[in-house]
C-alpha cells in the first residue's frame, strides 16, 4: 500500500457516519489529497471539530450536514442537498453508518431491532438509491460501503444485525451492477473486528484492525475497481470455514 494517491482536488466524497473511527480515518486520508469532503452524520459538534481538522489536513473544503438514518424524510433531504452541492461525475461515497444494539435486547424488544434493521439496511439502501441517478448523471465515481463478516451467516449471537448486513451485501451486488454501466464502481467491504471503543476489552476478540489500516486499504481497493472485500483479508477464510459448518451442527454453536 506504498504507492502514492492520486490527487483528489476535482473530487467531493460524502462521508456518510462520518463520526466513526473508520470514517474518520478515511477522511484524513482523502483530505490529504485536495478532497472537498461533505461529512455527514447526528453530532454537529463533533463534526464541526472533524471538518476544522480535515482542511488543516489539505482538504480543499469540508462541509457539515446532519441526518438520521432512522428517518427517511431526513435521508431524502440530505441527498438533495448532496445533489444541490455536487456536480453529475464529481461525487464518491463512503458510507459507514449503522446501529448495532446487543442481540438480547433486541430479542426483548423488537421495536429496538426494527431501529437496527432500518438504519443498518433500509436507510442505507434509501439514501443510496436517491443518489444513484445523480451518480449515473455523471458517468463516473466511486462507491465503498461497508458491511460486515456478521452478514455471511446468521449467528445465535447476531442474528438481527448480520441480517441487515446480508440484506445491504445483496442490495449494493445489485446496485453494482446497475452503475457500473455509467461508469461507477463500487466496492462492498467485509470489516471483522476494528480497534475501537465498541471492541475494546470485548471477549473473543483475537485481533482488531486499526481504523487506519482498514481505511486505506478500502481506498485503495476502490482505486482498483475492486467489487468486494475482506478487512483484514484473513477473515475471507474465516469466513468461508464458517460458512461450510452444516446447519445442523450451526445452530448448537454459541457463537
Amino acid at each position: 500500500m506504498s504507492k502514492p494517491l492520486p490527487s483528489m482536488t476535482d473530487r467531493t466524497w460524502l462521508i456518510l457516519g462520518a463520526s466513526s473511527p473508520i470514517a474518520r480515518a478515511f477522511a484524513r486520508l482523502v483530505a490529504g489529497q485536495g478532497a472537498r469532503l461533505i461529512l455527514a452524520g447526528r453530532d454537529r459538534d463533533d463534526l464541526a471539530r472533524s471538518a476544522a481538522d480535515l482542511r488543516l489536513r489539505g482538504a480543499s473544503a469540508a462541509i457539515v450536514e446532519i441526518f438520521d438514518a432512522e428517518d427517511m424524510a431526513s435521508l431524502d433531504a440530505l441527498a438533495d442537498r448532496v445533489k444541490q452541492q455536487t456536480s453529475p461525475g464529481g461525487l464518491d461515497i463512503f458510507l459507514a453508518f449503522g446501529l448495532m444494539p446487543d442481540q438480547k435486547a433486541m430479542e426483548a424488544d423488537p421495536a429496538l431491532a426494527t431501529r437496527c434493521l432500518t438504519a443498518t439496511f433500509t436507510g442505507a439502501a434509501r439514501l443510496l438509491l436517491a443518489l444513484a441517478l445523480h451518480l449515473e448523471a455523471g458517468r463516473a465515481g466511486r462507491v465503498i460501503v461497508l458491511g460486515s463478516v456478521a452478514g455471511d451467516r446468521g449467528r445465535f449471537s447476531n442474528y438481527v444485525y448480520g441480517s441487515a448486513k446480508a440484506g445491504l451485501a445483496a442490495f449494493c451486488s445489485g446496485l453494482r451492477a446497475r452503475l457500473f454501466r455509467q461508469g461507477v464502481t463500487l466496492t462492498f467491504a467485509k470489516p471483522g473486528f476494528l480497534d475501537t471503543a465498541m471492541t475494546w476489552g470485548l471477549p473473543g476478540i483475537f485481533y482488531a484492525e486499526s481504523p487506519e489500516r482498514a481505511a486505506a486499504t478500502l481506498l485503495y481497493a476502490s482505486l482498483k475497481g475492486k467489487e468486494e472485500l475482506y478487512v483484514p483479508g484473513f477473515w475471507a477464510l474465516i469466513m468461508l470455514i464458517i460458512r461450510s459448518v452444516p446447519e445442523k451442527i450451526f445452530k448448537k454453536l454459541s457463537i
